[in-house]
């Protein structure tokens, strides 16, 4: 019995693994989807928008939620159309960015609707059910070895994106010559020729 649960362990590992990474770019997309929207949100004329999108009814407020995931899926499919027919980077791309998009529109929508939508007590239902799984599923995630691989991998990744960051900023600033600061250089001085 016990060499079967070390067998589905070793099996499941890759999923686990999937899954936390998975969870880890879902979070990182809701995440700055949120801020994005936060700064686009000051734009007076959306600004008025999200007013009006508070004082919504309950099931027009559930029509606007849904709204991104109706608007997004042609766009979607046209991606994996592209794919299909031999241009994987403008597909892929298209889909980063509807991914990215969508994230960004649901997250904002989703904390203008909730006090409405919650009113409608079958959603409240299934909003705390769904919750409450979600949860239950994403805490036993992070209780694995490969969420803590994975956690550990990201905050490596994201701290030596931020030190590469600086270093090219302190040398656009003149500070330091760096090779990455004089390619971005030549490819902005080149595409402002362009115009």
């Amino acid at each position: 019995m016990k060499k079967f649960y070390r067998v589905r362990r070793w099996l499941f590992a890759p999923l686990v693994y999937l899954a936390a990474i998975f969870l880890l770019i879902e979070e990182w997309l809701w995440a700055t989807g949120a801020r994005i929207m936060q700064v686009v949100a000051q734009f007076p004329p959306l600004h008025a928008l999200e007013a009006w999108i508070k004082r919504l009814p309950p099931y027009w407020a559930l029509a606007i939620f849904v709204l991104p995931a109706v608007l997004l899926f042609p766009v979607k499919l046209l991606a994996l159309l592209a794919i299909a027919r031999g241009h994987a980077f403008s597909g892929i791309g298209v889909i980063v960015i509807a991914k990215l998009g969508g994230a960004a529109a649901v997250a904002r929508l989703y904390s203008l609707t909730r006090p409405t939508l919650l009113s409608l007590p079958w959603f409240a239902r299934w909003h705390g059910l769904f919750m409450e799984t979600k949860d239950r599923w994403i805490a036993r995630l992070r209780a694995t070895r490969p969420w803590r691989r994975v956690s550990r991998l990201s905050a490596a990744l994201g701290r030596a994106r931020r030190a590469w960051w600086q270093r090219l900023r302190k040398g656009t600033q003149g500070r330091h010559n760096s090779r990455p600061a004089r390619v971005l250089r030549r490819f902005v001085a080149f595409w402002r020729a362009r115009r």
